[in-house]
């Protein structure tokens, strides 16, 4: 009986000349990124394996093309649905197409994305929210180049695009606090966890109280929020606080969760600002025309989804590419609300 004769694949060939795949799929087209040196390899494992160029260009069309993973918490948030269209945006005029995936802030779902990497369903992944543990997350870089987006883990190896979210929320709490505000409650998506999203904006908020020796108590700290319906809960917590005990300004870090708010305390018969000043965050389009004008804080997504997705191609195609960090600013846009 005659043995079956395996065809070699452009796998073979890559792990053959300790390359990428994805290098090696650029090899029949004289990419002009890749150096004499890889090309020899290149040629080197494909006359071993008998393999020839024409067969990598096969296998590519054989396929859908390069795909490109965004892994985002909830695109009901309007922010991440502008982020993921800025991302596939900038994808497409590159070549690449999009896969989108939401975690719900849940660690499990955010590794069964990064197993999609390593099973080379997806090419790169560009991570708008983290919840793991930055570590391990660090290790699946080796089966395919990660990129966070709006999100700023110190000390971690992985490329970031993002904007200083810390000082942005010390300064919005500062123009609270130079309001004449003194009580000022906190909301955020995040967990309050080591690690989580979220916690540079706790951090700028926390800095600020304590310069200016003011209270943060238990009673006025909401976490893991993100909607209208969060917002509605929040203000019926704050309207059964007792007048002594109810904050008079809050941060809700959420234009949504901060729209919940205002329309239960309008609802309520309440003034804003004069009964609770409310600072919301990301400047979505629908905050100038709420009842009240909402301050809040604009963030530039177009430029967070341009750069993320142009330093991730740049890994993939080995290139080189420089953050570019001009319109990577936070705004604070002054409305009637606070």
């Amino acid at each position: 009986m005659k043995g079956v004769i395996r065809m070699a694949t452009i796998k073979d060939v890559a792990k053959k000349a300790g390359l990428s795949v994805s290098t090696v799929s650029r090899y029949p087209n004289d990419h002009p990124y890749i150096s004499d040196e890889k090309e020899k390899r290149i040629k080197a494992a494909m006359d071993e394996l008998n393999y020839s160029p024409s067969m990598v260009a096969t296998q590519l069309r054989s396929k859908k093309g390069t795909m490109i993973g965004i892994l985002v918490s909830r695109i009901t948030n309007p922010f991440f649905s502008y982020l993921v269209d800025s991302i596939e945006k900038n994808s497409k005029l590159l070549g690449y197409n999009v896969l989108v995936i939401q975690t719900y802030d849940d660690p499990a779902a955010e590794l069964k994305m990064l197993e999609l990497l390593k099973q080379q369903v997806i090419t790169g992944l560009i991570m708008c929210s983290v919840e793991g543990n930055p570590d391990v997350i660090e290790t699946y870089q080796q089966y395919g180049p990660i990129v966070f987006c709006n999100e700023r883990i110190p000390g971690s190896t992985i490329p970031q695009v993002y904007t200083d979210q810390e000082q942005a929320t010390f300064e919005a709490t500062n123009y609270l606090i130079g309001k004449g505000y003194k009580k000022i409650a906190y909301c955020t998506g995040g967990s309050l966890t080591k690690g989580g999203h979220g916690n540079a904006r706790t951090a700028g908020f926390e800095k600020a109280l304590l310069e200016r020796k003011l209270p943060m108590k238990k009673d006025w700290i909401f976490k893991e929020v993100h909607t209208i319906a969060d917002g509605h809960r929040i203000a019926e917590n704050l309207l059964s606080l007792p007048g002594n005990n109810r904050p008079d300004a809050i941060f809700t870090g959420s234009d949504e969760v901060a729209s919940g708010i205002l329309q239960k305390f309008l609802e309520a018969g309440k003034k804003v600002p004069e009964d609770l000043a409310i600072m919301g965050f990301d400047n979505q389009p629908f905050t100038a025309m709420l009842a009240v004008k909402l301050t809040t804080i604009a963030q530039p997504v177009d430029a967070l989804g341009r750069e993320a997705t142009k330093v991730l191609v740049a890994q993939i195609e080995e290139t080189a590419y420089q953050i570019d960090t001009t319109d990577l600013k936070l705004e604070l846009i002054e409305r009637e609300s606070a």
